[in-house]
């Protein structure tokens, strides 16, 4: 008997994306999952266009699967934030007779939370409501294989495995679309909070196995199982985004579970597509939450600043000096300031 999935995904004003990760996960192979779509205080039409999407008035287009227009439309039910908080799911009777995976809910936040804690009404949600077994977080910007969860089911099953990412290329590198990003994730050091990919902009040529122990698992595309992560309380909402995946790595890590990339279980990201490279937000929260994830996790920011203000500091301006934005320094540093008072 397979085990249930619930696939949690967030939308914040990007709605074209979530539509085509979303036809694309309609199509995979895995026989019993459910899709939890979270949209988290959008202002564009998203909510219009995925309501339009599931009954079948938008097709869908990819390089990376044959478009076809939908014949039997997805059934959405759709909650408010309020009611998926209080455990209101008045349909879920309903719901659970419906045995076709070609079902929606759809969670309507009031505000942008942040990838942590969108994500945590999601789990709450899930959590309370459905009988799944394991818990998927994946990126809306993604496109997925049709045998991805299959892979990850799979590997999660293995002994004292807590957390399974995919092997994660990106959607396009310079016109290829067999680089990767990162294998499940990478590695982390505790001291300092650098954290870096697995085989990150290399031409992906096999010969990996089926899987790969990681120091993380990327949020990108992470499997847990829901017991495990009702025991971490989900994602530290205080992150709001950036790092909030390698803390829950870190915590699982602690109750002596193993992090594991099913190297079977392909995605297609398109990075960067909610944050924009090297914008000023992303360069501060990545900064901040640098010294709070040590913080945390370490109990020391002394490593941590040291690090930021030498190694990282010449690294971030020479990248900035070779754009022609060494303006968008000062975010690094109010990024620091901040990171100090948490």
């Amino acid at each position: 008997m397979n085990s249930q999935v619930s696939i949690i995904i967030l939308n914040w004003n990007g709605w074209e994306d979530t539509l085509e990760c979303l036809d694309s996960l309609y199509r995979i192979e895995y026989p019993d999952y459910n899709v939890v779509l979270i949209d988290n205080g959008s202002e564009d039409e998203s909510i219009e266009k995925i309501k339009e999407y599931c009954g079948g008035e938008i097709e869908v287009h990819s390089k990376f699967f044959k478009n076809v227009q939908q014949t039997n439309p997805i059934e959405i039910w759709e909650i408010s934030e309020k009611d998926a908080l209080k455990n209101n799911f008045q349909k879920k009777e309903e719901f659970m007779k419906q045995l076709s995976n070609k079902k929606l809910i759809l969670i309507k936040n009031n505000e942008n939370y942040g990838f942590a804690g969108g994500n945590n009404v999601g789990i709450d949600f899930v959590i309370n409501n459905l009988n799944s077994e394991y818990v998927l977080f994946l990126n809306n910007d993604t496109v997925v294989d049709k045998d991805f969860l299959t892979e990850m089911v799979k590997t999660a099953k293995s002994t004292n495995v807590g957390m399974v990412g995919s092997k994660i290329y990106y959607y396009d590198y310079e016109g290829k679309d067999n680089v990767i990003w990162a294998l499940g994730g990478g590695g982390m050091n505790l001291k300092t909070g650098f954290v870096w990919h697995n085989k990150f902009r290399k031409e992906d040529i096999g010969g990996l196995g089926d899987n790969l122990e990681c120091g993380f698992i990327t949020g990108c595309s992470l499997l847990i199982k829901k017991d495990i992560l009702h025991k971490l309380k989900g994602f530290d909402k205080d992150y709001f985004c950036y790092f909030e995946d390698a803390d829950l790595s870190a915590r699982c890590k602690k109750l002596g579970y193993k992090l594991l990339c099913a190297c079977k279980s392909k995605v297609r990201h398109k990075v960067s597509a909610s944050s924009g490279e090297y914008s000023p937000f992303l360069i501060y929260m990545i900064t901040r939450n640098n010294l709070y994830f040590v913080k945390k996790n370490h109990g020391s920011k002394i490593y941590c600043l040291i690090y930021l203000l030498t190694f990282r500091l010449f690294g971030r301006l020479f990248r900035l000096g070779m754009r022609n934005e060494l303006g968008l320094i000062k975010y690094y540093f109010k990024g620091i300031y901040d990171g100090l008072k948490i």
